[in-house]
């Protein structure tokens, strides 16, 4: 797993072009303010462990997300972090079940659209604890 999380006080998508058929969505693109953005790449060999990956994932953005002193986390698949990909669908049910576990403790938890190339505006910071990357 490779992870790199922003803290940014505007972040917007719109869907730019699908790159996964098996994923659609109609979601055109939002605009979140304040809040941890999680670029995420699960590699390949995270499928033979997927709940220690999936509970430091959570570990970690709970964390970043604190520091922040936000409450609002975006799940964002960023799968150009890495040499190797983890299979489509196995992400996708990490990134669900993350964003469950969040709202379950009380977070915002939101997906970006999976699958999706999408066009960014972002605006964050320049603090030591807003941009952070993880190995795992």
């Amino acid at each position: 797993m490779k992870l790199l999380m922003i803290f940014t006080t505007h972040f917007e998508y719109e869907t730019a072009q699908n790159s996964l058929d098996e994923f659609r969505t109609d979601d055109n693109g939002k605009i979140y303010k304040n809040c941890l953005v999680a670029f995420i790449h699960a590699e390949e060999n995270d499928q033979n462990d997927a709940k220690g990956v999936e509970d430091k994932l959570l570990k970690n953005v709970k964390w970043a997300a604190k520091k922040n002193e936000t409450n609002i986390i975006l799940l964002h698949s960023f799968a150009h972090l890495s040499e190797t990909k983890a299979d489509a669908g196995f992400t996708k049910k990490l990134f669900d079940a993350v964003e469950n576990r969040l709202k379950n403790a009380d977070y915002q938890a939101f997906q970006t659209p999976f699958g999706y190339f999408l066009n960014l505006k972002v605006e964050a910071p320049g603090n030591p604890l807003s941009r952070l990357f993880k190995s795992f």
